[in-house]
């Protein structure tokens, strides 16, 4: 048997087993560790398994696995986690990088993340857990594809990790998971897939989502890099303001209620057709801390 610390912690109904690989490195598979922790039957139940691991490059690197075992470039939700847990453990000055005991802990604190994505800065107050992303790449809008003998257009955005976003109406209907499901494997996003999300446009700054996670295989009750997406191409499709030709960047706040009804905040910067400065906003917390044996 090997006894394993964990940390269970949630972000806007997204829950995290966080394993802290940096104070007991463990040997073990960790496809195999996330498919057994994230069972919620037989293990502890989880979104995905956050593996933390000592870098040169940032002040942690998060390792993010799926519950399927697949390891994911990046998560929004996951790395406030992360930010969160590492800010309200460790209480001491950031002078350098390489492990936990040089982070800045307490209010206004920052730290950098390194996920596969690139560098994921994070600014945290409280519970309060703001992150900025790298740069999204890779936007296309009004693809045609067809699902059941049916053509949709849908639009395509990598934040970190690749999001298929469709504009509906009567949210609450729809068969998320059929769906998502049928588009998360459509050959035009093949071999990677791609996560699913199901937007209502409420008003001019706010939007409504429902996500379908690759590599959870079902719907969440919230996704950060799906509620950054979801903003993104809500204000990429909307014509550009009066003037504004591409050469000097207007910033936008956009507000995304999730599915667990907690609502995420979305800042960034547009200069014509792309966007930077992209950060995700809200809550984390712990929920409960053990010991899982494998």
């Amino acid at each position: 048997m090997k006894k394993i610390n964990f940390t269970k912690i949630v972000a806007s109904g997204n829950d995290f087993v966080v394993v802290d690989s940096l104070s007991r490195y463990l040997v073990i598979s960790l496809k195999k560790l996330a498919q057994e922790i994230c069972d919620r039957k037989f293990g502890v139940g989880a979104d995905g398994l956050l593996f933390l691991e000592k870098t040169k490059v940032a002040d942690v690197k998060m390792r993010i696995f799926n519950p399927d075992g697949s390891e994911a470039e990046m998560c929004g939700n996951g790395a406030r986690c992360v930010a969160f847990y590492l800010g309200s453990r460790f209480k001491v000055s950031a002078t350098r990088r390489g492990g936990p005991a040089n982070f800045l802990g307490g209010q206004g604190s920052r730290l950098k993340i390194e996920t596969k994505a690139g560098i994921i800065n994070s600014e945290f107050k409280g519970e309060n857990i703001k992150i900025k992303l790298t740069d999204p790449k890779g936007i296309k809008l009004d693809i045609p594809i067809k699902i059941d003998s049916r053509l949709l257009k849908v639009n395509f955005i990598n934040t970190g990790v690749p999001h298929t976003v469709i504009f509906v109406e009567g949210l609450d209907k729809i068969d998320v998971a059929n769906l998502g499901r049928q588009i998360r494997y459509h050959h035009k996003f093949k071999p990677a897939g791609t996560n699913v999300d199901f937007v209502e446009v409420l008003t001019d700054d706010s939007i409504k989502i429902r996500t379908y996670e690759r590599g959870v295989e079902d719907e969440t009750l919230a996704c950060g890099t799906g509620s950054v997406a979801s903003a993104l191409i809500f204000v990429a499709r909307l014509p550009l303001p009066a003037g504004q030709a591409g050469v000097c960047p207007f910033a936008r706040q956009i507000d995304i209620i999730t599915k667990s009804g907690e609502i995420l905040k979305v800042y960034f910067e547009r200069l014509g057709n792309n966007f930077r400065n992209v950060w995700l906003e809200g809550k984390a917390r712990i929920v409960y801390k053990g010991v899982y044996h494998v």
